[in-house]
């Protein structure tokens, strides 16, 4: 059987667009077709999960349907006008258990052999989580089985975001943009396909495929000189490369998901917004994995912020706030797998929020005696930057390789 994996060559680009022609000539006419919509993109999950990777397509298959069960029960138990604390907490639970089976997984090495995982089931199980929240909190009203399918398992988005949201979703979904509209928005899909071409097959394969694996060695050839744990400039320079190649690559791969969703008259918001020109660390996550980074503030921070403020544990707003982030980029780090470095990761980030959250205060009390000039600008990126990359180094677990 066929198997493509989403965006890994041109020929998946082929073969995509010929599949929705159909698609984009119903937009042109201001319709949307849905059954064929449906069986494209059974067609390409087909493709996706098929091949040697039929066991994710049967984890897939059992997964959808334990969530769209999930979803549709709690759904119809809020319709009675109940919302009860626990049955709310009970549906979250059910509803992150795979996930965390498949991230715990690693940890046994005696069930290697089993793994209920497949491409793409963090962001699935975030939009999961998502719609619940919603329910609970009466945002949403309804759930219809098959908006939902579509919403779950969007082809273009499946394996790695942007994260859309229900709403969001199903506004563009029911309702086919207009012939102006829609063909800004193929203006925009050809722009963001070949941007996309440029990040993740030019720049990224340049930086990831050739220039990545020559600093790697180099960085490992001077561990003995060093004794494991010197500076090395070589180290500092796979800090760089591979900074920079996670972004183009990751961005890359994001812009193909965007275009091939603008085809589709839907438009999956924007994942990254220029980070590395951020002032602060705060700012970067603004501009970084967007759709990530806000879902993890809408669903973690602020709800773990407005439930220990509903109890009382704590008083004061800023040790809140900090206790928040905390939890948060702890979460996230454990979200990316169950490694020290992970981890470390997260409780970097957190670190680096805190602080600039302190200097932002002292900067605001003490504003008339603290210059703001070019050089302070480009002082704040230069120094975000190297935080940020410093923390992908911790990141992609190469100090493991050097230390242990």
């Amino acid at each position: 059987m066929i198997n493509l994996q989403p965006y890994s060559n041109p020929t998946y680009f082929a073969i995509i667009l010929s599949g929705l022609l159909p698609v984009i000539i119903g937009l042109y006419y201001g319709k949307r077709l849905k059954i064929y919509e449906s069986l494209i993109s059974l067609v390409f999950l087909i493709f996706t999960f098929g091949g040697n990777h039929w066991h994710q397509g049967i984890a897939l298959i059992g997964y959808t349907i334990f969530q769209v069960l999930l979803t549709i029960g709690y759904a119809h138990y809020r319709q009675q006008k109940k919302n009860q604390t626990s049955v709310f907490v009970t549906m979250i639970v059910l509803s992150i258990i795979p996930l965390a089976i498949v991230k715990l997984t690693p940890l046994f090495p005696a069930n290697h052999g089993f793994n209920l995982g497949f491409l793409g089931i963090s962001y699935l199980t975030f939009k999961t989580v998502q719609v619940l929240m919603e329910l609970r909190d009466g945002t949403i009203k309804e759930i219809s089985a098959s908006q939902y399918l579509h919403f779950l398992l969007f082809f273009p988005t499946i394996s790695s975001g942007p994260i859309d949201r229900y709403r969001r979703f199903l506004k563009d979904y029911e309702n086919p943009p207009a012939r102006d509209v829609y063909l800004q928005n193929i203006n925009k899909a050809v722009f963001y396909l070949f941007q996309g071409f440029l990040y993740k097959y030019i720049i990224g394969y340049y930086l990831g495929t050739r220039l990545l694996p020559v600093v790697t060695h180099l960085a490992l050839g001077q561990r003995l000189a060093f004794g494991g744990t010197g500076f090395s400039w070589y180290l500092l320079a796979y800090m760089y490369v591979y900074s920079l190649y996670l972004f183009f690559d990751f961005a890359g791969y994001s812009l193909f998901a965007i275009s091939i969703s603008y085809f589709m008259g839907i438009q999956t918001p924007q994942n990254f917004n220029k980070p590395f020109a951020s002032h602060n660390i705060k700012e970067f996550w603004n501009r970084w994995h967007m759709t990530l980074s806000f879902w993890f503030r809408d669903f973690i921070f602020m709800r773990f912020t407005f439930w220990i403020m509903k109890h009382r544990w704590l008083k004061n707003r800023v040790r809140i706030s900090q206790l928040a982030y905390l939890v948060n980029f702890l979460i996230m780090g454990f979200w990316h797998g169950v490694t020290w470095y992970y981890i470390v990761y997260g409780l970097f980030h957190a670190g680096a929020i805190i602080i600039n959250d302190y200097w932002l205060r002292f900067k605001k009390k003490h504003q008339d005696k603290i210059p703001h000039n070019r050089f302070t600008e480009y002082f704040a990126i230069f120094l975000t930057f190297n935080v940020v990359c410093f923390s992908f180094l911790i990141f992609s677990g190469f100090l493991d390789k050097l230390w242990f």
